[in-house]
């Protein structure tokens, strides 16, 4: 078999989920949501794709058995955190 001819549509990092419901819970309160009318996509794409390189990455495919999960709640809270620092301090144009 030939991993060209092969579909990996099902491979997740299992965080994407977890990034995805923090960075909007952030935005829905204090500070993040002081700025969420100021941001625009690429912005919230930024702090998502900072906050997901921040953490380890946890792929795995459907079907797959997750016996733990080392990144805690938390983590994902501070990797969001400072994405969005990161992000207000040097927007893009």
């Amino acid at each position: 078999m030939n991993p060209d001819d092969m579909d990996f549509s099902t491979v997740v990092n299992r965080n994407e989920k977890k990034v995805r419901k923090a960075l909007a819970e952030f935005m829905s309160q204090g500070r993040g949501a002081a700025y969420a009318s100021t941001l625009t996509e690429k912005d919230y794409q930024d702090m998502y794709a900072l906050a997901l390189n921040r953490l380890p990455a946890r792929y795995c495919q459907k079907g797959t058995i997750v016996v733990g999960d080392p990144v805690r709640d938390e983590d994902v809270a501070e990797a969001v955190l400072d994405a969005f620092d990161t992000v207000v301090r040097r927007p893009k144009e």
